[in-house]
Formats: structure tokens, sequence, C-alpha cells
């Protein structure tokens, strides 16, 4: 539970007060929320008014958030992770800009959560699907195969994260708000090198124009106000063009998308004519079975893809290429 009190949007003197959604996105705002997280939260809370015709939710209650959840998982078909993004943002609404506990959401019907295998490439697949790719995502690949990064993960690398001497990456803020260490391949140092390049070029040409510089994470943009503009912090991967904020309004240089990513692997893919379903994350799955199948310990394979619990590692032992389990056939025998 947040130790935080109930937030209010700071109003002036005779203006209205904040509407709801408002002081939804001040609450997270407080709390250091990633805009992705307020994204989705807003929208399961738009959509959770919306279902009860309109309702205000100070109005409503435990049976209505019952209700709403389990006409996501028996009409909607929504998948168990998605109905959890759901509650999670309720319960956000409730207790944090409400200041209300709910009780009894364990009465609501909960979508099933199927187990399914990771799709894993061989390596001559991984090879084959390198060959067709060229640019920022001939790299990316490089790194989610070589490195087991994410793919969010992978664009939001910053020129500091990269030790060449100690052949090893930084990741910051991954899954779970959690940083971790993992493998640089010497394989990709000459890429790497030349991204380097490409990407201070545009650096330097903000620096000129006197740009707002990069996002920075609050606290350190508020310690640090000239980090934005420094080169340490400057993305690998930054975009062609300058965008806006949301939150600040102000002309940055983001990082690359991932829709470019995606899509350039699944062209890369079916010019390469593999029959699996191709996208990034399956560069990270193959990253840990691969690792497996030379022999690495699995709490190593775990600690490189910043896995909490070594349940989650353990799925890649399903897909080995010795058969499920890594057990052989006897008729292979």
């Amino acid at each position: 539970m947040s130790t935080l009190p109930t937030q209010v949007a700071p109003k002036r003197p005779g203006a209205r007060p904040p509407k709801l959604l408002d002081r939804v996105r001040f609450a997270m705002r407080v709390r250091h929320y990633s805009p992705r997280t307020e994204s989705a939260y807003v929208g399961w809370i738009k959509r959770y008014i919306h279902f009860h015709g309109v309702r205000h939710p100070d109005e409503m209650g435990s049976n209505e958030v019952v209700e709403f959840l389990s006409d996501l998982a028996v009409n909607s078909h929504v998948a168990a992770s998605t109905q959890n993004q759901a509650l999670s943002a309720l319960l956000f609404l409730y207790r944090d800009v409400l200041g209300r506990e709910l009780e009894g959401l364990d009465r609501a019907v909960r979508a099933k959560r199927p187990r399914r295998l990771p799709v894993v490439l061989t390596r001559d697949e991984v090879s084959a699907v390198l060959a067709q790719l060229d640019g920022d995502a001939r790299l990316v690949v490089t790194l989610l195969y070589g490195s087991g990064l994410r793919l969010l993960e992978c664009l939001r690398l910053r020129v500091k994260d990269i030790d060449f001497d100690r052949h090893q990456l930084s990741v910051r803020e991954g899954k779970g708000n959690r940083d971790r260490a993992t493998l640089l391949p010497r394989a990709a140092q000459a890429l790497l090198h030349d991204q380097l390049v490409r990407s201070r070029q545009l650096w330097e040409r903000d620096h000129q124009a006197g740009t707002q510089g990069v996002e920075m994470p609050d606290a350190l943009a508020r310690k640090y106000p000239t980090s934005a503009h420094s080169w340490a912090w400057h993305w690998l991967f930054p975009a062609a063009r300058l965008s806006r904020d949301p939150l600040s309004g102000n002309m940055r240089r983001h990082h690359i998308l991932e829709g470019g990513i995606q899509r350039a692997v699944r062209r890369a893919a079916q010019s390469a004519s593999i029959s699996k379903r191709v996208s990034p994350h399956t560069f990270r799955h193959s990253f840990a079975t691969h690792l497996l199948e030379n022999g690495t310990d699995i709490r190593t394979v775990q600690t490189l893809l910043g896995h909490r619990d070594l349940k989650t590692t353990m799925i890649y032992t399903h897909v080995l290429d010795r058969g499920p389990m890594g057990v052989q056939s006897p008729l292979d025998r």
C-alpha cells in the first residue's frame, strides 16, 4: 500500500476543482509512474466510468468494480494480464485518489492465465533474420539477442550505460523499476561505435541549436538540471526528429519508437522464409534458451534477464533443443 497521502492537484483561489482524471494524472506523477502506465490507467478508468453509464466513481464501489472486471473476463475475453492491469488502475483510483479501500474484489470472475511456451529461433534462424536487417534495426536486434534486453530497455539505453572495457550494458529502470547489468557482446562493439558516432552528430546539432535536451528521470532532472544536455545522458538510439514532451510541453530529442523496429523484424522474418511468429521479444527468448543450451547456470540467466522469480526463467528449460525439460527421446538414441 502506498505511504503517500491522497493527492489533490493544486489549484488557484477561485478556480474550479480539478476534474477526476486530472487528479488521477497528478497523483500518478507525484508517485513517478511512467507515462505509459499513466495512459493505460486513465484509459481503464474511462472505460469503467462509461461501462456504468458515466456515473462518478465516488458513487460506486466494490460491487461495480466486480461487475466490470467480470465483464472483461466473461464477455470481452481479455487476457489475465489485461484484467490485472484494469484491476490495478481501479485500485489506484479508489485508494490513492478517492481515499477509499475496496473489499470483496475476490468475487470477480478472473480471466484464465494460459501457459504458453516462448517462440525460440535456432542460431541459423537468428543469423538469417539479422542478414535481412540494416541500420538501427540491425543493431537493436543484435543487442536483444546478444544481451537479452527487452525492446524498450534497448531503446532507452544512454551513452553512459555502455561499458566497453568491462563488456557490460547497464539497464536502468527496467521492468519493475529495477536496474541490472548484462552482457555487451564483443561482436556488437563495431556496430555500437558506429552508432555512437551518429548519435553524437545529433547531440552536437541539438547542443548548437539550444534545444531542451533529452528526457531525464524526475529526481535527477531537479538535482542536476544541466544533465539533460550532456553527452553521457544522450540516447544511444535518438530519433531523427524532435518531438514535444507530453508532460513539460518542451521540444526534446526522444529515442526511436518501438513500432519501426517491430515492423522491420516482421519483414525480415518473412524475407528469411521463417514460418515462426517472430517479434523483437523472440530474440530475448532465444538469448536465454541458447545460454542454457551452452551450459550456463540458470541462476546466471535469471540475473541477466532481470527475472525476480526463478520460475519465470524455468520456462526456457521446456524449449531446449533436446526436447521438453532437456530430455532426449529414446528413438534418437
